[in-house]
């Protein structure tokens, strides 16, 4: 019987690049008992899957690597609370079957809105909420490697000043100097070496500045040190910003909820609300969780989490996202994902373990690097010798020369010039509402020449509008009206789109009196004592007759795409009123950014080929309609064996297969469960435009890192070149590998300001 594997996590400050992780990774891995080990630079945490490992020892290995290292509580803690139960059951409307209407030119067979299930994830939660405090929490200067560099800083300056009073000594207190920094880096380039990274930053930092002091040039080793001391506090300051732009997302949700209780108003903590519980959200407070409102009207800021500059009105029945801010009105809000499950809980998750997830260039960056390395400490050292042992060269100048080719082969500017672009995308793509699972995904996105996108709740709202209104003897206000009455307390979409434009028209409907439904026909009620129909054509058509001119109009309709319902007053015909799940606000714009973009666009849905017809021709895009899941599956696979490269966009429910085939899967939607678990990419606010930003951050990122490897690599062959020849010496050597992770570093930060396309008119 195998043992069974168990899961613990720790903290690790400190780490501020992907060699750190590997070094880590690399010790951990050789200790009895452990299984898998997986090292987050972003979230400065570890995870350990291990059998019957000595926690304790493997906290003590991290830390004798040099990093801080605290175990962090079990993932899901008290995520489970029994809570009293609640009652929300619906109004029962089955006298008022919508079921029954017939509306066969409107497929509403691409939703799901029957209750999600998915496991809690309360282990997305760790280490960024409540009291996890990195290096990030407080001030720079507060820092370790703060007090180290200021402290050799001061040891060099006062060596240099003892240096200038008595010459005599300038050497002695120089190496003293040097040592003041050098210590903790031998150390760590020690247990480096006897832990399985032998060929680290640390040791080529070593084996210079003790070289330097053999050839009598300790003053230079000195600065080296400080200089390399300064280098790696800034890039430690620059890993903090990019860690902290993600840990910012978890203070947007208020530590503080109010919770209704019976007929009162309680505080209680916002991790603590249930599933089911009904929370008050006043003007100005930030929404606690995920919910959909019970009551209440009022706009709500939503850039916090989708990056929207313009507030969106919520009323009855919309969803809100937690971490958003309500303005002028209250609302009451039915929670639907605990602390947790929440949006900026996924957020969190999905961006902390994209980032760890290696592209395919940074895959490329690390297998070189390990040979970069050791083949670096070969040429220094051929350099040292072979001109002396050869050609009769003085030993002192080229072991010299050699120990400066040791200094500007450090590979740090070069294995940080991916990894640093990629973290700095993914969270600028996160505050925008854009979620990738990884590097490989994100530069995928780039290389994308067909968009295959759904149709509805992609390219359209995903519920229909009313369109249009004909009167036939009677205003237009009055057929919305009756029609209106008809529908009142009914959750029917179609019946949802004619309240809405009633009440958008400042429309009171009356409640009609004998309210039923007509087998496969439509609804009957009877308002101010006239017996009211509305439904289907065909069923008017049987119980009035309708006339021919009528019946053209009703065709013409059918053949925009839209659903007609015909109100018949005392079995007169009254009116019609069309319907239609029309395009998003962005959808035109959108399709014309990723053709600018060069990338080809096809529609494929399920619904009917009228329909497709008419959202395509208005949108200018090809459809492809009455199509299984099986079929945009197999559509998509067409379009790769043709070379393409393919991102499908859907819903991710009834399009998860053709979001698995295709090479990037887009779900477009409000952070749902299959979307954000199914798809390699999800837009959380559903604008068609972020696709097209999708696809420009990728291209932004891919030549950010082209920079960044062309600054790291052009940087080392100048100063290659001039060493060799004797124009710089150590310190310049140092100088130019610190100048380069800094650059690179810098450049890579510049894409936390990216902004994208914004909404055009």
């Amino acid at each position: 019987m195998s043992a069974r594997i168990e899961t613990s996590r720790f903290r690790v400050e400190g780490m501020d690049c992907a060699s750190c992780a590997s070094k880590v990774d690399t010790a951990v891995r050789r200790l009895p008992g452990v299984e898998d080990v997986s090292v987050s630079v972003v979230g400065a945490s570890m995870t350990v899957k291990h059998t019957d490992a000595d926690l304790g020892a493997i906290a003590r290995k991290v830390s004798s690597l040099g990093y801080k290292t605290a175990p962090l509580p079990a993932r899901g803690a008290g995520a489970d609370k029994s809570e009293e139960a609640h009652d929300h059951a619906g109004h029962d409307q089955s006298g008022h079957d919508h079921a029954e209407h017939d509306h066969s030119g409107h497929d509403h067979a691409d939703h799901d809105h029957g209750p999600s299930e998915k496991p809690k994830r309360a282990e997305t939660l760790s280490g960024m909420h409540g009291h996890d405090h990195g290096f990030e929490d407080g001030p720079w200067w507060q820092s370790s490697k703060a007090k180290l560099t200021i402290l050799c800083g001061i040891a060099v300056a006062l060596a240099f000043v003892a240096g200038q009073l008595i010459p005599a000594i300038a050497q002695w207190v120089f190496i003293v100097a040097m040592f003041v920094g050098l210590i903790p880096i031998a150390r760590r380039a020690w247990m480096g070496a006897i832990n399985g990274s032998p060929f680290s930053i640390e040791t080529l930092m070593t084996v210079a500045a003790i070289g330097a002091v053999f050839i009598n040039a300790a003053e230079e080793a000195a600065i080296v040190v400080l200089l390399f001391l300064v280098g790696e506090l800034l890039e430690g300051v620059a890993t903090g910003r990019a860690r902290a732009s993600i840990k910012a997302l978890a203070n947007l949700v208020p530590r503080i909820a109010l919770r209704e209780a019976g007929d009162k108003v309680v505080e209680v903590l916002a991790d603590q609300l249930a599933v089911g519980d009904v929370v008050l959200v006043r003007p100005g407070d930030r929404v606690p969780a995920d919910g959909v409102v019970v009551s209440g009207d009022s706009a709500v800021d939503e850039a916090p989490v989708t990056g929207e500059s313009v507030p969106k009105r919520k009323q009855v029945e919309d969803q809100v996202f937690a971490g958003t801010i309500t303005q002028e009105g209250a609302l009451r809000v039915r929670v639907t994902a605990a602390a947790a499950d929440n949006t900026i809980s996924r957020i969190i998750a999905l961006v902390e373990e994209a980032q760890e997830s290696k592209a395919p260039t940074e895959r490329f960056i690390d297998r070189f690097s390990k040979y970069y390395t050791p083949g670096v400490m070969v040429v220094a050292a051929l350099i040292a010798m072979l001109p002396p042992l050869f050609l009769g060269e003085p030993w002192s100048e080229w072991v010299y020369k050699g120990l400066a080719v040791l200094l500007i082969g450090c590979p740090c500017a070069l294995v940080i010039s991916t990894p640093a672009a990629i973290a700095a995308a993914l969270s600028a793509g996160a505050r925008r509402g854009l979620l990738m699972k990884g590097g490989a995904v994100l530069e995928q996105l780039g290389k994308i020449d067909m968009v295959a996108l759904d149709k509805t709740g992609t390219l359209t709202e995903g519920r229909p509008k009313v369109t249009d209104i004909i009167g036939v003897g009677r205003p237009e206000r009055e057929v919305l009206a009756l029609s209106a009455a008809l529908e009142v307390g009914s959750s029917h979409p179609l019946a949802t789109a004619i309240l809405a434009r009633a009440k958008a028209d400042g429309i009171e409907p009356a409640r009609a009196d004998k309210a039923g439904a007509v087998g496969g026909k439509g609804v009957v009620g009877t308002v101010d004592g006239k017996e009211l129909f509305l439904g289907s054509p065909k069923a008017a058509a049987q119980m009035a007759g309708v006339a021919g001119d009528l019946m053209t109009r009703i065709e013409k309709l059918n053949d925009e795409g839209k659903t007609a319902s015909v109100l018949l007053v005392d079995n007169t015909f009254a009116g019609i009123i069309a319907m239609r799940d029309e395009p998003r606000d962005d959808a035109r714009t959108g399709l014309a950014e990723i053709k600018r973009l060069g990338a080809d666009i096809v529609m494929l849905t399920g619904d009917n080929k009228r329909t497709a017809a008419a959202i395509g021709a208005s949108l200018g895009i090809e459809p492809r309609a009455e199509l299984l899941p099986q079929d945009k599956q197999r559509i998509v696979g067409e379009l790769k064996a043709q070379g393409r490269i393919v991102a499908k966009v859907g819903d991710g429910i009834n399009d998860a297969p053709a979001l698995a085939a295709a090479d990037i899967g887009i779900a477009m939607g409000g952070g749902t469960d299959v979307a954000l678990e199914t798809a390699d990419a999800a837009v959380l606010h559903g604008r068609v435009t972020d696709i097209a930003n999708m696809m420009v951050l990728s291209r932004s990122t891919m030549a950010n890192i082209g920079q960044n490897i062309t600054i790291a690599l052009g940087l080392k062959a100048v100063f290659l070149v001039t060493t060799v020849i004797g124009i710089t010496g150590l310190w310049p050597a140092i100088l130019a590998d610190t100048g380069a992770t800094v650059l690179v570093t810098a450049n890579a930060m510049r894409l936390l300001a990216w902004k994208g396309i914004g909404p055009r008119a």
